[in-house]
């Protein structure tokens, strides 16, 4: 009887999974559909990548990467990913901590000596991971007279004098894009190497992300898209990226340019254990500063999380020039929505949201972003 009762559980487990997984097929072609409705063949379009159970069930491209030329945008093109660079910066960070070469309640004094030590040593390395520093934004502070460029040696500068933090550090959450341009800092001081070098010896190669990079300007980028910001007084795009934004070439917040191929192989590192430890990868897909409790809302180290309900889901958006990316993924399900375009008149947010209604229309969907850091 147990034999028989046994065969049975696992004939159901078996049924149901592959009834999700047939859900998850035919409602691709839904995705596909959707899509071709939002992004037309001519314009800056996007480009999407959807793994179940640990495959690629769906991967697809829209729209150009270049509007004067007219070149199709394919799972090659690498596109700006602007925040999503957090979870790669905080994935670096993890790693030195793992190697006993930092640790995350360092003060920011032991590599930052110049700082003023109101700031310095108040701030922890993981307060500045889970943006719960208070620190300072450096845009107010960064003198951008005859700048082209800000790096984040520029963002240090700006904001190193700084007497105050908007809040007690670790007692509040205040998302900072200058709290990340310190961390790929810290990573330079650590490691010896600047922060491209370090992710192409570490990250990249490693996960077999063969042709992303981070940019600079003499940063050559392997079939980049061009980013473009909607001009609605005149009703056109026009190209908005590194040449025309000051703060587009900070690094550790939002400089990496990569593909939904490379993409793809970053979530199976992540998931497989084989590149990254497990630990780590879990420690950065779980909540570390809680956000909300009663919801059961919070921010890892590079990621937003919801533990709303029995799958726990893990995403992050990103914005920055004309270029929008957005990740969500439910690791228990080995599952993930990728999207990256060139243009920035699409909420890509309640696009993924329309998305994974088409593929899991009983599923709880995640819960926005700008709930989270409003």
């Amino acid at each position: 009887m147990k034999i028989v009762f046994l065969l049975i559980t696992v004939s159901i487990i078996s049924i149901t999974a592959f009834g999700q997984a047939t859900l998850f097929m035919n409602n691709t072609k839904k995705v596909d559909s959707l899509l071709k409705s939002v992004y037309a063949v001519d314009l800056p379009g996007a480009s999407i990548g959807i793994v179940h159970d640990g495959k690629v069930i769906f991967k697809e491209s829209y729209g150009v990467r270049e509007m004067n030329s007219k070149e199709k945008i394919s799972s090659a093109t690498n596109f700006n990913i602007a925040s999503l660079t957090k979870q790669f910066t905080a994935m670096a960070i993890l790693q030195l901590a793992e190697k006993n070469e930092l640790s995350l309640s360092d003060k920011l004094s032991r590599f930052f000596p110049e700082m003023n030590p109101k700031l310095a040593d108040a701030v922890t390395v993981k307060q500045l991971l889970t943006h719960s520093s208070g620190i300072p934004d450096h845009y107010d502070y960064v003198d951008t007279k005859n700048m082209q460029h800000a790096h984040d040696i520029h963002v240090l500068n700006a904001i190193k004098n700084a007497d105050s933090t908007y809040f007690i550090p670790g007692s509040r959450f205040r998302y900072s894009n200058t709290a990340f341009c310190l961390l790929a800092l810290i990573i330079e001081k650590t490691s010896g190497l600047p922060y491209n070098s370090y992710l192409q010896k570490n990250i990249f190669l490693p996960a077999g992300m063969k042709h992303s990079t981070v940019w600079n300007e003499n940063a050559l980028i392997f079939q980049p898209a061009s980013g473009y910001q909607f001009d609605k007084t005149e009703n056109k795009f026009k190209k908005s990226q590194g040449e025309e934004n000051i703060f587009f070439s900070t690094e550790g917040d939002g400089g990496i340019y990569t593909s939904i191929d490379d993409y793809l192989q970053w979530f199976n590192a992540l998931q497989s254990g084989k590149v990254f430890s497990k630990k780590i990868a879990d420690e950065a897909g779980s909540i570390e500063f809680s956000i909300d409790e009663n919801k059961k809302l919070g921010y890892g180290y590079g990621w937003f999380i919801d533990n709303n309900d029995a799958s726990r889901k893990v995403y992050h958006s990103g914005s920055n020039g004309g270029f929008r990316s957005f990740s969500f993924t439910i690791p228990a399900q080995n599952m993930l929505i990728v999207i990256f375009s060139n243009r920035d008149d699409i909420d890509l947010e309640a696009l993924v949201l329309k998305i994974t209604h088409l593929l899991m229309p009983l599923d709880k969907p995640f819960t926005k972003i700008e709930k989270l850091t409003s």
